[in-house]
């Protein structure tokens, strides 16, 4: 009996080893040790057999399940390897070609944003100013008027950066208005300017993140006013929204780095547990501003008895979320190629926004 074992073991090694894919090699092996497997039948003869035949037997075949299963596990894993490696070869892409009409890209909805930001206030006038992430402690705080005991501050609420070689305090900025105070010591007035950018925080949940957009206005020269700013706003909102009577209202409030300082809300209604903008006679505040604080202005070598001007910002993905409906600002990092396809924009599709757009 032991060469007939022999051969059935060897014909199931073979059998096992020609399997070409993964359903073949499960096949061989319901074959060989399922239920009404021959080496499962082959143990069920055992019963009739005697004593010293039975105990020869099952040692054999006990040794040949063990190859079998052994020579199973082996295959498969070579088996499941060979597939993978042939499901990532198909699906690889080559970055380097264009992008094929069937498959063409989506734009972010903070990069569209930007864009229709930079659009709307280009027609005003504005050009885009940028600065560095990495910022010192005088740019993002000092010249900004904002005191060494200020919440800002403090660590629960920026990321600080081990000094520069120089000793000097570094920061991940939590605002662009680093980058007015950059513009301000480089250039002379009248200078008008947005300043787009990421700006960082220690904040995490549906409306916050630890890194979020922030775009920042600067308007300086010798006679703007109040009136100016909130002409400048109005413009803007209604037109970023698409909606013409679009009210707003200024509430006054306090920055450090403004004086006097407000902050906007625009129209909107909550009725049904939904969020609709326009003139329904609710209010949501959407932005601060104010007139820029003489000691800002002095600290960045401007002369405040002669110049004067306004400063605004707000959260790009806030007003994202507003215009297009987002629920949650976290998903806006989660490289969701899903919720891009969703809520993305076609690069050929740029809509037409700015002031003389007729909505």
């Amino acid at each position: 009996m032991s060469n007939g074992l022999e051969t059935l073991r060897d014909r199931l090694l073979q059998a096992i080893a020609g399997a070409a894919d993964l359903s073949a090699l499960d096949q061989v092996r319901v074959e060989a040790i399922g239920k009404k497997g021959e080496l499962t039948q082959q143990m069920k003869m055992l019963g009739s057999m005697e004593a010293d035949a039975r105990r020869a037997a099952g040692q054999l075949l006990n040794v040949i399940k063990t190859d079998v299963e052994t020579a199973i596990a082996e295959r498969q894993g070579a088996l499941a390897g060979a597939a993978r490696s042939a499901k990532l070869a198909a699906e690889r892409i080559d970055v380097t070609l264009p992008a094929a009409p069937e498959g063409e890209g989506h734009i972010h909805p903070i990069s569209q944003t930007i864009e229709e930001i930079t659009q709307i206030f280009a027609e005003m006038g504005f050009t885009v100013a940028e600065g560095p992430e990495i910022e010192t402690d005088f740019n993002n705080f000092t010249a900004l008027n904002i005191p060494p005991e200020h919440p800002a501050r403090q660590m629960h609420d920026t990321f600080y950066l081990p000094p520069a070689a120089d000793g000097t305090a570094r920061v991940l900025r939590t605002h662009t208005s680093p980058v007015q105070v950059r513009t301000m010591l480089n250039s002379k007035p009248p200078i008008r300017i947005i300043a787009p950018g990421r700006t960082y925080r220690s904040d995490y949940d549906m409306t916050h993140t630890p890194m979020f957009h922030q775009v920042e206005g600067l308007v300086i020269d010798e006679t703007t006013h109040m009136g100016h700013l909130r002409g400048c706003l109005t413009e803007f909102l209604r037109a970023f929204f698409q909606i013409d009577d679009l009210p707003l209202r200024f509430r006054p409030s306090f920055f450090p780095f403004t004086e006097p300082s407000a902050e906007v809300d625009i129209g909107c209604s909550r009725k049904g547990g939904q969020l609709k903008l326009g003139n329904y006679g609710d209010w949501l505040e959407i932005l601060g501003c104010g007139m820029v604080h003489p000691k800002v202005l002095e600290m960045c070598g401007i002369d405040s008895t002669r110049y004067q001007g306004f400063a605004f910002g707000m959260g790009i993905e806030r007003i994202a979320m507003l215009k297009y409906g987002i629920p949650d600002l976290r998903t806006f990092f989660d490289a969701d190629l899903r919720w891009l396809r969703h809520y993305g924009f076609s690069f050929l599709d740029q809509p037409s926004l700015g002031l003389g757009l007729t909505r």
